[in-house]
């Protein structure tokens, strides 16, 4: 029966990314990470509501600047979490990965761009279901899981290479990470993660939901919605457990 379970919520989470695909232009090859904002997504998520829909306003943007610059040998993706961008796919060139991250930086209210574009060829369409599906088996699971929040990050897999993004204690961002790394056919796990402490967290836990009178969209929230991390630069280790961990966004290999 679990197995069963385990197969189909894979199955869903391949459906989904079937969808997302479905849903692109045949002529850009480009991939925007974000879905739409809803009741259950922002009573789950750990973003305020302003973050979670500036961050779909990021990709969209975004998208339409590298469709300014795109080429036949220019396959992005990209996905904003919290106003943090992570740029992920191929690129003909030195040059178009430097471009992509430029105009991807311009867009109102990105905070920083992680540049994981890799100069080659593009990948196969083997390899992009590959990818969807190992990210349907690592978020299953982080689901299956009873000591971590599954919800906490968002999962960007490309070329076998899973990247966590999310708001996430010390201790949840080691047990997710533990977790991708058991998952077969991944490669290396990346952390592009937002560390809180974990009083942080119960504070927020605790706070009221938002109600419905809430800013909806970036033009009206005030800039005190952002929050004031400072991201930590690409491929820092996570800091030491002792003393407390200091807050930012932590990106690091772990293999």
């Amino acid at each position: 029966m679990t197995t069963t379970t385990s197969i189909q919520r894979i199955a869903m989470a391949l459906a989904a990314g079937t969808l997302v695909v479905a849903g692109l232009s045949a002529c850009v090859p480009l991939v925007v990470g974000g879905a739409a904002v809803g009741t259950g997504m922002v009573s789950t998520d750990r973003r305020s509501t302003g973050a979670q829909v500036d961050d779909q306003a990021i990709e969209l943007r975004g998208a339409a600047r590298i469709r300014d610059i795109a080429n036949d040998q220019m396959y992005v993706s990209i996905t904003s979490f919290n106003r943090q961008v992570l740029l992920t796919g191929t690129v003909g060139s030195e040059a178009d990965k430097r471009r992509a991250e430029e105009v991807v930086s311009k867009v109102d209210n990105v905070r920083s761009v992680v540049n994981a574009l890799v100069v080659g060829p593009a990948l196969s369409f083997q390899q992009h279901s590959n990818d969807t599906y190992i990210s349907g088996k690592v978020k299953v699971s982080m689901l299956d899981a009873k000591d971590i929040f599954a919800n906490s990050f968002k999962i960007v897999t490309s070329d076998s290479v899973v990247y966590l993004m999310g708001l996430a204690t010390r201790r949840e961002t080691e047990r997710a990470s533990d977790i991708a790394r058991g998952v077969s056919g991944v490669t290396k796990v990346v952390r592009v993660v937002e560390i809180i402490s974990e009083a942080d967290l119960a504070a927020q836990v605790q706070q009221p939901a938002p109600t419905s009178s809430a800013p909806s969209s970036s033009s009206t929230a005030p800039a005190s919605t952002s929050r004031s991390n400072v991201p930590l630069p690409p491929m820092e280790p996570l800091p030491p457990l002792n003393p407390a961990p200091a807050t930012g966004v932590t990106t690091s290999p772990v293999r």
